[in-house]
């Protein structure tokens, strides 16, 4: 089972949760900073390790009405202001090989993700890797659990093995994602530490004609019966004020039921890894 060590803790299949939380889009310095400072908070009183995330583009939205986040080097400054205030491990999103490159020297990020819509890209892959930072893959709702290694291979083709692979729901029709629990125990056999997306799993995808919907109340009805499968961590986007968000409100937790999750994550945890 391969371990992964996150600033001063570690993440595997077998060790205790984690959480990967924080808004969908980098709204604004005082926002982010109000957000992790939340996160935090709750992350301490529950006793459970935390990453802090959000995206500073998001280039995959249904509509070019949709909002994208704000510039890169804007987001750089705000997320080592997070690092500098909070010290807690930041994950972001890219989507070309340039964004990589810029992100390769933030030392403030720990934790580059690929997009689901982008996994298969071998170039954006490869150039991730080279970054030689964690990176998190989420499966594209396209793909069986079966084609997974396809991916991390690409990844470890430039010797890099701090890889995490998260998924986020398959496509079921239009606009709609199922989560197949089989996947779980499957992706588990490739000894990656596996992330579940409790969020974006309840997305509906352009549901909503020019932006994605989702139904929220179902977020910890999945969350739970992943952990009881067995994972070593949960992708929890979260918000104080989900159906005013820029992005992915439909989907996103509010943070006011962020640590009554927790806590009832962490029981189901201990009960599956005892």
């Amino acid at each position: 089972m391969i371990k992964i060590k996150i600033n001063n803790f570690q993440i595997s299949n077998n060790l205790p949760l984690f959480i990967i939380a924080g808004p969908c889009v980098i709204e604004n310095e005082s926002h982010s900073l109000q957000m992790v400072e939340k996160i935090s908070k709750i992350c301490e009183a529950q006793r459970i390790n935390f990453v802090f995330k959000s995206s500073f583009d998001k280039a995959n939205r249904s509509s070019l009405l949709s909002e994208r986040g704000i510039k890169i080097d804007q987001a750089i400054k705000i997320f080592n202001k997070i690092r500098s205030e909070f010290g807690c491990p930041i994950l972001t999103d890219v989507h070309n090989e340039e964004q990589c490159k810029i992100l390769s020297e933030v030392e403030s990020i720990n934790i580059i993700q690929i997009p689901a819509f982008l996994c298969r890209q071998t170039d954006l892959l490869i150039a991730a890797g080279k970054t030689n930072k964690i990176i998190n893959v989420k499966k594209g709702q396209f793909l069986s659990p079966y084609d997974v290694p396809n991916i991390y291979k690409k990844i470890e083709s430039v010797k890099n093995s701090n890889i995490i692979i998260t998924e986020r729901g398959t496509s079921f029709g239009y606009n709609n994602l199922i989560s197949d629990f089989r996947s779980l125990d499957i992706l588990k056999k490739y000894n990656y530490p596996i992330v579940f997306d409790a969020t974006h799993s309840v997305q509906e995808p352009g549901g909503l004609g020019n932006k994605s919907g989702g139904k929220r109340e179902f977020v910890s009805t999945l969350a739970k019966a992943a952990v009881a499968v067995g994972v070593s961590g949960i992708f929890i986007e979260t918000h104080q004020d989900p159906d005013n968000a820029p992005s992915d409100g439909p989907n996103m937790l509010d943070i006011n039921n962020l640590e009554n999750l927790i806590s009832k994550l962490k029981e189901f945890d201990q009960i599956v890894k005892n």
